[in-house]
């Protein structure tokens, strides 16, 4: 329980600050390597899948075996390195603070009416292009973000770390890793990336139905009602083309009033997506300080519920 509480609080000190250590980059490094040994560029679509699912397996396999040799391996040196290195691995795996960062830049950005460097800082959490966007648009996009990542980056990873350490959390950090660099639709991953897509689908089912009913009592608490938040979540959840990401976009849309979805451009392809949520409140700026706000209090439940977990085992 203390290893799990200390990896939170290193988080919301150290943050993701670049080029300092940290395991996800080494993931993403890891990716990169097996992606150009396997070289699909000449593949038929089934080959592709074929060596998308050695890609999925490698990663997480490789990821989750090596936190626990290495973990194992200091226990054999000195006691106390394991519990270092088990905070420290469970640090790299949260993004709280990372989040919170990201989000700031681009709210400051549009406080100073810069519009252009706004669109930058957002294009840094974001997978759409950002080069077009209006003032309010980047707003509704940071917001969709933070909810989005308030699962990716904050529940689901805690959830792990309670349940399966270290190890566990990284594996999840891989695949989720995985799907945002190879699970995009377009010619050149719809086939490799496809495994991997669906294993981020698959072990992000329940921590994305957990996140969505936490943003919904996090509503409650921060006075914007509980019923509205879970309305929304329950109408609007699945019409989103992932069947995790709408669920926290639904809530945070209904706990903030506004309505989110809409016409974007991802790689130069204009993508319609489904409304989420209803347009209560004007789009204006104090929404990215609402929804990291939120985000945070859902940070501190589910670390309490992470805490329960671990005391219960």
């Amino acid at each position: 329980m203390l290893l799990l509480v200390s990896a939170y609080i290193l988080d919301l000190i150290i943050g993701d600050p670049e080029n300092f250590p940290h395991s996800v980059r080494l993931i993403g490094k890891l990716i990169n390597f097996l992606e150009a040994g396997l070289k699909i560029e000449r593949c038929s679509e089934i080959e592709k899948r074929i060596k998308g699912i050695i890609l999925a397996v490698l990663t997480v396999g490789l990821t989750f075996s090596l936190t626990n040799l290495l973990i194992t391996a200091l226990t054999k040196i000195n006691p106390a390195l394991p519990a270092i290195a088990w905070i420290y691995l469970g640090y790299t795996a949260i993004s709280v603070k990372d989040l919170r960062v990201k989000a700031k830049s681009v709210y400051r950005q549009l406080e100073k009416n810069d519009v252009v460097i706004a669109r930058k800082e957002l294009s840094k959490i974001v997978g759409r292009d950002t080069e077009n966007l209006s003032d309010k648009q980047i707003i509704t996009a940071t917001v969709e973000s933070v909810a989005e990542n308030t699962n990716d980056g904050i529940v689901a990873p805690i959830l792990y770390l309670a349940l399966g350490g270290p190890a566990l959390a990284l594996g999840y950090k891989a695949i989720n890793t995985l799907d945002s660099m190879v699970g995009h639709k377009n010619d050149k991953y719809k086939e490799f990336g496809w495994f991997s897509a669906k294993l981020d689908d698959a072990v992000n089912y329940i921590p994305a139905r957990i996140s969505g009913f936490l943003i919904c009592v996090c509503s409650f608490v921060t006075g914007r009602g509980f019923r509205e938040a879970l309305r929304i979540m329950s109408r609007d959840g699945r019409k989103h083309s992932s069947p995790n990401s709408g669920i926290s976009e639904a809530a945070m849309a209904g706990a903030l009033g506004i309505r989110l979805g809409g016409n974007w451009v991802y790689q130069g392809k204009s993508v319609t997506r489904p409304y989420i949520g209803e347009e209560k409140k004007e789009i204006q700026l104090s929404l990215i300080n609402e929804a990291l706000s939120i985000s945070l209090l859902v940070s501190v439940l589910i670390v309490w519920l992470g805490v329960i977990i671990r005391w219960l085992a």
